[in-house]
């Protein structure tokens, strides 16, 4: 998968791509990731990529030119073009997955007060990270880097990443390691018992609690199996008890 990467703030990013996963992925040819400053496609004498917006107004708005002539030398046929917006379709794990089958991803990121609208003729999607807005897009342009890689073939076991939250629709399961006590605190004795059967089944009730006690709208989207159900009546019904 390659990705490009448009920018005012290029150092913002590059050390992001020097670290964990995302700099095994690259290495090891996963995906590629360039970094554009569009800074460098203004005309003006001190290449200014701003101004005051038309009718007046608080702040700057950026200029559709830089960007737009930055994004004539990197687009092709497989681009799909995305700007990172306040206003965008809000990110999420199912978008993540859909991105990672995409072979070429350019993201914009903005800065200021805001794009000239006419930049939104040259993209394909406007993304959002959340209800929330930032200083620029370079903080969201990581976030949709590293959630889509990590789900690249190649970038880690793909069952490392098949019970994360959200990638069956519930959040995680919890999860244990060494030492088996600590400050009175011990795990789970289900998870040492080496029955595989067993702990499938209490990591999904687990899974399924956690679901019901945190984000219970997320059971709305799905559609349970009958193992589901019933452990999530038994999950109500103990709730109830409490």
């Amino acid at each position: 998968m390659k990705i490009d990467i448009l920018t005012l703030f290029p150092e913002m990013i590059e050390g992001f791509l020097n670290t964990s996963i995302i700099k095994r992925a690259i290495a090891s040819e996963v995906a590629t990731i360039d970094i554009h400053n569009f800074r460098d496609f203004s005309t003006e004498k001190h290449h200014h990529v701003d101004d005051t917006p038309y009718g007046g107004g608080q702040g700057m708005v950026l200029q559709v030119m830089p960007i737009v002539e930055c994004l004539k030398t990197i687009t092709t046929p497989e681009s799909i073009v995305v700007l990172m917006s306040p206003q965008g379709r809000t990110f999420s794990h199912q978008v993540a997955q859909e991105f990672a089958t995409f072979k070429h991803l350019i993201i914009i990121c903005g800065h200021y007060e805001g794009f000239d609208e006419r930049v939104r003729d040259y993209v394909d999607m406007e993304v959002s990270i959340g209800d929330y807005v930032l200083t620029g897009g370079e903080l969201s342009s990581m976030v949709i880097c590293d959630a889509t890689i990590r789900l690249l073939e190649g970038a880690i076991r793909q069952s490392s990443h098949e019970d994360d939250s959200f990638a069956n629709g519930l959040l995680e399961y919890p999860q244990y390691t060494r030492p088996y006590e600590y400050d009175g605190n011990t795990v789970p004795d289900i998870l040492l018992t080496g029955h595989h059967e067993n702990i499938r089944k209490w990591r999904l009730y687990k899974s399924l609690e956690k679901t019901y006690n945190y984000r219970p709208d997320l059971l709305e989207k799905l559609e349970l199996t009958d193992e589901q159900n019933k452990m999530l009546a038994q999950i109500i019904e103990n709730k109830e008890k409490q």
